[in-house]
């Protein structure tokens, strides 16, 4: 099984099922597929069936889509718990990573995963203000439902897929309450997130479009 990602720095798509795979403890290989250089949007259109990562091959099926990969590996390895075991859960754990799929795009625009950067006050809040609001009721909401330290108390997909949002607010420190940076620490803690973020730190590769300075320039 291979996993083709992006740079570790820049790509939050390719963090989310990672870290499933990682945390899991599921076997994998992983090719990165960098999304700087010359030609590199042409060499991804090559690589990948819709010109984006992460995609997953395993044998003959290769599958795009963070949601769609994470949701084939629970069904080829149902022991692992990706998802909650109860119904109920589950179908809140799914509800809250279609949310993050398909939502907070204002944040993901003005705050872009860069993990290596540190750009204190540089996110102006009535651009992120409603998405941050949301955060705050459906993040918050679950935490106190489950307790913590994650959102349905163990690690799980839900929680990878909002792992991305806990690298923009530790980059940008945009303020959230404190259960939410108990929530953003705890994924920090967590041995996956740590490999991955220590693997970052050591990219040395440029995103201008991903950079702030470029954003907000535009």
């Amino acid at each position: 099984m291979k996993l083709l990602i992006g740079n570790k720095n820049y790509s939050s798509w390719s963090l989310r099922p990672w870290l499933v795979l990682k945390h899991f403890d599921i076997a994998f290989e992983e090719e990165m597929l960098l999304l700087n250089g010359e030609n590199w949007k042409q060499k991804m259109i090559e690589a990948t069936p819709n010109g984006c990562v992460p995609v997953l091959v395993d044998g003959d099926l290769v599958i795009a889509e963070t949601i769609a990969i994470i949701e084939y590996l629970a069904d080829r390895f149902p022991g692992k718990a990706i998802w909650p075991v109860d119904i109920f859960k589950r179908a809140q754990a799914r509800a809250a990573a279609a949310e993050m799929h398909a939502g907070f795009s204002a944040l993901r625009n003005a705050a872009p995963m860069n993990l290596r950067a540190s750009h204190p006050g540089r996110i102006c809040m009535d651009e992120v203000g409603v998405d941050i609001a949301r955060l705050e009721d459906l993040l918050g909401g679950l935490l106190k439902q489950s307790g913590g330290p994650f959102l349905f108390g163990e690690f799980c997909a839900a929680d990878a897929m909002f792992a991305p949002v806990a690298g923009r607010i530790k980059t940008y420190e945009i303020p959230v309450s404190e259960r939410l940076e108990d929530y953003f620490d705890a994924i920090y803690e967590l041995g996956a997130f740590k490999q991955w973020l220590s693997d970052a730190l050591k990219e040395t590769w440029i995103v201008e479009m991903d950079e702030i300075d470029f954003i907000q320039g535009k």
